[in-house]
């Protein structure tokens, strides 16, 4: 197993949909593991493949109240949504940047396992959150996508003045 390179933002690879998982062999075992690990070494709610540059459709998740046992979601869908939360969430890919997204705080989903298995499961509060949060990557999208349009211009200035001056110093 190995901590794999955290992808960020703007890189264009963030912005690419997912496909969806159909071989599950010894290379997604692999990735599954590698996440896993990335995800707890860098003490995160959740990782999802395209932010290691990989585009199958997984995504992992340490749930809030039992963090020894994540959870793997292989081509997830979200089945049922229920309860409205504004939820200060952030990201690995987008580093220093916080933002207050409204998420539904109950969701069923179902998903495939590594091997794969379906299953469903019912998703409540955090692991909830950071499910769809993780479903977003999957889809190309990012949390500061789903902040207001005042707080994604001053994210759009801070980032491209920041992108201008590493340019003029290369």
């Amino acid at each position: 197993m190995a901590r794999l390179e955290i992808i960020e933002h703007p890189d264009p690879r963030l912005r690419i949909r997912t496909e969806r998982v159909t071989s599950f062999n010894a290379g997604l075992s692999l990735l599954i593991d590698n996440l896993l690990e990335t995800m707890d070494a860098t003490s995160s709610l959740g990782l999802s493949a395209p932010q290691v540059g990989d585009l199958r459709s997984v995504a992992v998740i340490a749930p809030a109240e039992d963090s020894t046992t994540p959870l793997v979601f292989v081509n997830p869908e979200i089945l049922t949504k229920a309860a409205w939360g504004l939820i200060q969430e952030s990201c690995l890919s987008v580093p220093g940047v916080t933002g207050n997204v409204l998420r539904r705080t109950e969701i069923r989903v179902r998903a495939q396992d590594r091997t794969g298995e379906t299953f469903e499961c019912d998703l409540s509060g955090m692991d909830a959150v950071s499910l769809q949060h993780e479903m977003d990557h999957l889809e190309g999208k990012l949390f500061i996508d789903r902040l207001s349009v005042f707080r994604r211009l001053g994210l759009r200035l801070r980032v491209g003045g920041t992108q201008r001056a590493r340019d003029r110093a290369a």
